[in-house]
């Protein structure tokens, strides 16, 4: 790994997520000292140069042509770089050549996929391979699910901290948000769902909140599919359409590292709307939105919102975690910028900076498995993620 030629190539750079990707490598790093070695990858040279010279970056960038049908020149590529990081979905149309070449040549590998029957099936498929080559194969490294697994994880160890044992519940409540899912999201539910049609045993494993942890099957969870009134936050909670993949990787985090959060560890997400009879309303029109979250007009992959958009778009996230005795511990995580495109561009850029630096052996992982802590302080200092314990 040390002789490759580069330390990161963001392959779909041509593509709306790509290309912001990009530009967190260029605003970020620039020419500085701790910058990596990096390049654009995508089917197109002429586009890649486009693209290049909008965003801004040095005319010495190196551009990889690259091609999803194109399994050979995707090895070529893999071969290049300690760190490939893919915007190209849905995953499980486009992704299966990619992450066979990384674990086949030992080449780190992270995505924004959120589509849990296509992981299990990389799971099964490469994990053991991937452990033998090196490859860290890290799925989910964008909104889905990154403040989730994270928030998790650090509320656990100030739960360790203050209590001495973790919390066996917890809440994931998302308390506000502005933004949008992006084409790419909703290209992949779309995938999803045809998948669904055509097999029913991607049904069972969108139904199984262990459906990412092979040979261990938890408590029973609960469904988070209800709305809610919580009466500690005081709040009417209503389903979020995350939740089915995000829950998955908190699941899949706790069970790579032995089981920090028990064995006997239940968690949902919902989120919060308002007290009194409004909030009840709003929660339960939630529950149809989250059966159709893109309406009749879904955007479309490669389309996406201005930069003032993006700019304005924030989140916040409440984790509560719950003992037995009725003792409690809230964490908050905050993210600025639009959640499916200007923060998780962000985050995924950091999470190819994070797989540079961690040691963690290879595997088909989460962001919260193979880098934990490492990335959390990589997102408070390149990212404007916040990360903090709550009264």
């Amino acid at each position: 790994m040390a002789d490759r030629e580069f330390d990161i190539i963001v392959y779909g750079a041509t593509g709306y997520t790509g290309r912001l990707v990009a530009e967190h490598f260029v605003r970020e790093y620039g020419d500085s000292d701790g910058a990596p070695k990096w390049a654009m990858a995508g089917r197109s040279e002429d586009k890649l140069t486009a693209v290049r010279d909008e965003i801004g970056a040095p005319a010495t960038t190196p551009m990889i042509v690259a091609d999803a049908s194109d399994p050979a020149s995707l090895e070529a590529m893999c071969k290049r770089t300690k760190v490939v990081l893919t915007t190209v979905g849905p995953y499980q149309l486009y992704g299966d050549a990619l992450v066979e070449a990384c674990v086949k040549t030992g080449t780190d590998y992270a995505d924004l996929c959120g589509e849990p029957a296509w992981m299990a099936e990389q799971i099964a498929k490469h994990h053991d391979a991937a452990k033998a080559s090196g490859a860290r194969i890290c799925f989910s490294s964008g909104f889905d699910s990154i403040p989730f697994d994270l928030g998790v994880l650090m509320l656990q160890k100030e739960a360790k901290a203050a209590h001495g044992a973790p919390a066996p519940r917890v809440k994931g409540r998302v308390r506000a948000m502005q933004g949008t899912f992006s084409g790419g999201t909703a290209a992949s539910l779309g995938a999803t769902m045809k998948a669904a049609m055509k097999n029913p045993k991607v049904i069972s494993v969108l139904r199984d909140p262990f459906a990412l942890t092979p040979g261990f099957d938890g408590p029973d969870q609960p469904s988070g599919m209800v709305p809610r009134y919580e009466d500690e936050i005081g709040k009417w909670a209503a389903p979020f359409v995350m939740a089915p993949i995000n829950t998955k990787n908190v699941h899949r985090t706790n069970f790579l590292r032995g089981h920090p959060y028990g064995e006997d560890f239940r968690y949902d997400e919902m989120v919060l709307t308002s007290p009194g009879d409004a909030g009840k309303a709003a929660a339960n029109a939630m529950v149809e939105l989250a059966k159709n979250p893109f309406g009749a007009k879904p955007p479309k992959p490669g389309e996406g919102p201005s930069a003032e958009e993006r700019e304005n778009g924030f989140y916040d996230v409440l984790f509560v975690g719950e003992y037995p005795d009725g003792k409690r511990i809230k964490y908050g995580v905050k993210g600025k910028y639009d959640p499916g495109y200007g923060s998780t561009s962000r985050m995924l850029g950091e999470t190819g900076m994070a797989l540079l630096e961690s040691k963690a052996e290879g595997g088909v992982g989460t962001p919260g498995s193979f880098l934990g802590e490492d990335l959390v302080e990589r997102l408070r200092e390149h990212a404007a993620l916040t990360f903090s314990l709550e009264e």
